[in-house]
């Protein structure tokens, strides 16, 4: 089934593009049935598309090129951007949204015969060699000897990524709503105080929910957010100045502060090395560099 968007608001994601097509999951590739390990293969949505919540008897491995990926899991969101991958587990149910004209890809890895685990999603670094691999084991006419040896590096190469880009959404009733409107305009300016005042509460309570259900303080948490918004429009094109209004910056240069001090880097920089070398690059979870 397919059904078009307006622009409609998607509770616990971002604002939905104009013309997005919402899916259901796409069934698992023929051979899932098979004998095959791994099943990878590719499409380009050529209009912005989301999938409703969902889930696979298979893990998934999902990564793009041109374009980001986002998928909700419970109060994460998760931001694929190119040169990076997310590993959902099998089972485990989840939501996405991929921007129009992204080269979108997946591999599914059988449970029982996967030699590691991931317990939880986590992001994964889409190494050349590793995308190579994947992309071999997406023909058809592989025999069982060339897809098992194939199969086995893609076990030694596969690692997590230095960029673990997950939001926590805070899943508090008492500021669930600020979380909704950021989430659907995030250039909304208003302060914690404002916030205080339309919600009914006080600013000490509103700190201390941010507080204990995300480890982050308001304004942290919207900064964060934002980052997370900026790996979207930047991916699509939009230059960093564009970006900055969007997001509701005075200036490029405070826009550029705040990208640096949530990933450690530059926008620019963040993109240059989006083939998957390493970079010292925050958590926008916990604000804390990665080891």
């Amino acid at each position: 089934m397919v059904r078009s968007s307006r622009g409609a608001a998607s509770p616990g994601t971002w604002r939905r593009e104009t013309g997005t097509v919402v899916r259901r999951a796409a069934a698992l590739p023929e051979q899932a049935a098979a004998a095959s390990v791994i099943i990878a293969g590719s499409r380009v949505p050529r209009v912005p598309t989301e999938w409703a919540p969902h889930s696979h008897p298979l893990h998934e491995l999902v990564w793009v090129r041109g374009g980001t990926l986002t998928s909700r899991v419970e109060d994460r969101i998760f931001t694929v951007s190119e040169g990076h991958g997310l590993w959902m587990p099998a089972d485990v149910v989840h939501a996405g949204r991929a921007t129009a004209g992204a080269e979108f890809y997946d591999a599914f890895f059988a449970p029982d015969r996967t030699p590691f685990a991931f317990e939880e999603p986590v992001a994964i670094a889409m190494t050349p060699v590793l995308e190579s691999l994947l992309t071999h084991l997406s023909r058809r006419d592989l025999d069982a000897a060339a897809r098992a040896r194939a199969e086995s590096v893609v076990f030694d190469v596969l690692q997590p990524s230095e960029r673990q880009l997950a939001l926590q959404l805070p899943g508090d009733a008492r500021i669930d709503a600020i979380a909704e409107a950021l989430l659907d305009d995030p250039a909304d300016s208003r302060s914690l105080e404002e916030w205080a005042r339309v919600l009914g509460t006080s600013d000490r309570t509103v700190t201390r929910a941010f507080r204990h259900a995300t480890g982050l303080s308001f304004a942290q948490w919207r900064q964060a957010l934002r980052v997370h918004r900026a790996l979207t429009l930047l991916a699509e094109g939009l230059d960093v100045q564009s970006v900055s209004e969007t997001l509701g910056y005075a200036q490029p240069s405070t826009f550029i502060a705040a990208f640096r001090r949530v990933m450690g880097t530059t926008p620019g920089a963040f993109f240059d090395t989006g083939d998957g070398t390493p970079v010292d690059v925050r958590n926008p979870v916990l604000g804390v560099q990665n080891s």
